[in-house]
């Protein structure tokens, strides 16, 4: 197992949380796109994210971490709205908007900015202990 293993797994948290942002950020950006009925809706999206195997070919942690498996899409169809007054509107004044809930959309962001900082902390109290190992014997 290597010395820095903490870091290469608290790493990898991170690139995969900025991901996870980075998605719930589009979600949320797009929340009022509205489409013409002839069009797909936004698509949300959604991570999907699994555990990576450590040093010894185990799920153990060590050395392990997390990564992004695949990236899933809501469904194209959305929400269907009656809006006659919208420029997109059809003849019978339906347009089409994501099915993307705001609150859900919020606490995803909560917990992936969390789960970000928590791994970011781990790499700053890392570095810290790396360091002050280092000043052992040069008193």
């Amino acid at each position: 197992m290597s010395m820095f293993g903490m870091l290469d797994t608290a790493a990898s948290g991170m690139r995969t949380h900025r991901v996870w942002l980075n998605a719930v950020s589009d979600n949320i950006a797009n929340i009022s796109t509205y489409r013409p009925m002839d069009e797909a809706a936004y698509q949300p999206r959604y991570v999907d994210a699994q555990s990576l195997p450590g040093a010894n070919g185990q799920y153990n942690g060590a050395n392990g971490g997390v990564g992004v498996r695949q990236i899933l899409f809501g469904d194209p169809e959305g929400r269907v709205i009656y809006s006659p007054d919208h420029p997109l509107a059809d003849e019978n004044g339906l347009v089409r908007a994501p099915d993307t809930d705001l609150g859900e959309q919020m606490t995803q962001l909560m917990m992936a900015q969390r789960s970000y900082q928590s791994n970011s902390t781990v790499i700053l109290r890392a570095k810290d202990m790396y360091q002050q190992a280092m000043q052992i014997g040069r008193g």
